[in-house]
């Protein structure tokens, strides 16, 4: 079996190799193809990777390229995890739109907007490569915004299914916190990327026992000081969101915090410099401890697992994943992403069905449905009336003079990207 990482020069990519050599009986990968075209960080990357695999004992080869066409040829799957721009293209996400009063995040609001921008038509391009070299090959997209990238895959007729770790996060903790396996937790998890609840926790499985109640009743302190949200909120909400909605459910109060303090992106691209120089050490061949900060957590048990159900029969039978919509939650377009358990298998990912939505969520759910809508259009096709539109779409914005502001500041600080700019 060969894997092929785009964007294998990330500093998150150890944490995959880890996992990879971890779990190698769950997915037996005989290359890892690392492809990244900033040949300094993947040199170093490959080399921890490398350790790591012998550390571990695995047979595997991993290889290392800055060609495209020779990593993806012949691969059974390509995993994405590319950051169009980098760190500095990211401090802009979080920056500008507290300017004109909102919110400034890499995936959510006008920055997510900007890196969906930059992201979609690289990917487009890739996965286009990937078709030509391997028609076959499975694209698991973990590249943010992960909703939009996967749908405008999906659009594209490509082999996708997109990933995220806030669930595989959620069902750690909760696991935790009930004294059980991981794999014993099953979620009811609905939404969309970076937009879901978890309205029930079941063990053993899709028909297990619903424990959310007693969870948060036993634990939901701990639970809404994890999410910094206040308790009463998930009393009376009677589900766990993710911690994306704390942008939704308080967000003047986020806007000042993000104010008052360095931006996100500041902070991983110091300990990005730091871990890099870790790397650079030829005595470590583990994932050091760093990298837990760093974010991703779970992502490579997350990856292993999706991987291994598309490619085999060796994964968990039902994952949460962002997958086309069809009839599932009847008040989305049938072609819309959304983020819910899974049966996952070669032939891709089928929705498990769905109770009905409350319309507290459905509503939220459906309006940034639509911004998504506007988010591709743009993205495929340009122009600033179509980023006016997307960005006077969004909950988080819906003002007109924020949408205009937000719109010069974006394509101000973007253009180098756009080609259409």
């Amino acid at each position: 079996m060969k894997l092929t990482v785009v964007g294998g020069g990330s500093t998150y990519t150890p944490e995959l190799v880890d996992g990879f050599a971890r779990l190698r009986d769950t997915l037996p990968i005989e290359e890892l193809v690392l492809v990244d075209p900033a040949a300094d960080r993947l040199e170093l990357v490959g080399g921890l990777a490398r350790r790591i695999f012998a550390r571990q004992g695995h047979p595997g080869r991993i290889v290392t390229t800055g060609d495209l066409d020779r990593g993806v040829e012949g691969a059974d799957a390509v995993l994405l995890q590319l950051r169009v721009g980098g760190q500095a293209a990211r401090e802009r996400d979080e920056t500008w739109p507290l300017e004109c009063g909102c919110v400034g995040q890499e995936t959510t609001g006008a920055g997510g907007l900007a890196k969906a921008l930059r992201t979609v038509p690289v990917v487009l391009d890739i996965a286009e490569r990937v078709r030509r070299t391997n028609p076959d090959a499975w694209i698991i997209d973990f590249t943010n915004p992960v909703g939009i990238v996967t749908r405008a895959l999906l659009g594209a007729g490509h082999k996708a299914v997109g990933l995220c770790n806030v669930a595989i996060g959620l069902q750690r903790k909760f696991a935790a916190h009930l004294g059980v396996a991981p794999a014993e937790v099953h979620l009811d998890h609905v939404g969309l990327n970076h937009l879901t609840w978890e309205t029930g926790v079941r063990l053993g499985g899709p028909a297990g026992e619903d424990v959310l109640p007693k969870l948060l009743a036993d634990h939901g302190e701990l639970i809404a000081a994890d999410l910094r949200l206040p308790r009463p909120v998930l009393d009376r909400l009677g589900v766990v969101p993710s911690y994306y909605l704390r942008y939704y459910y308080a967000h003047d109060e986020v806007v000042r915090e993000l104010g008052a303090k360095p931006s996100r992106a500041a902070e991983v691209a110091a300990m990005e410099r730091e871990l890099l120089e870790m790397y650079a050490d030829p005595a470590l061949d583990e994932k050091p401890a760093l990298l837990a900060r760093r974010g991703g957590a779970f992502y490579s048990e997350a990856a292993v697992d999706l991987a291994a159900s598309l490619l085999g029969d060796g994964g968990s039978p039902y994952q949460v994943v962002n997958t086309r919509n069809g009839g599932t939650l009847p008040f989305l377009p049938a072609d819309a992403v959304i983020e819910v358990q899974a049966a996952v298998g070669p032939d891709g990912a089928a929705p498990l069905p769905v109770p009905t939505v409350d319309p507290l969520y459905a509503g939220l759910m459906a309006n940034v449905t639509a911004y998504e809508d506007l988010a591709l259009d743009a993205a495929l096709r340009g122009g600033r009336d179509r980023v006016f539109r997307a960005l006077l779409s969004h909950p988080l914005i819906g003002q007109y003079a924020y949408a205009e502001a937000l719109t010069d500041r974006l394509l101000a600080h973007n253009r180098e990207h756009l080609a259409w700019a």
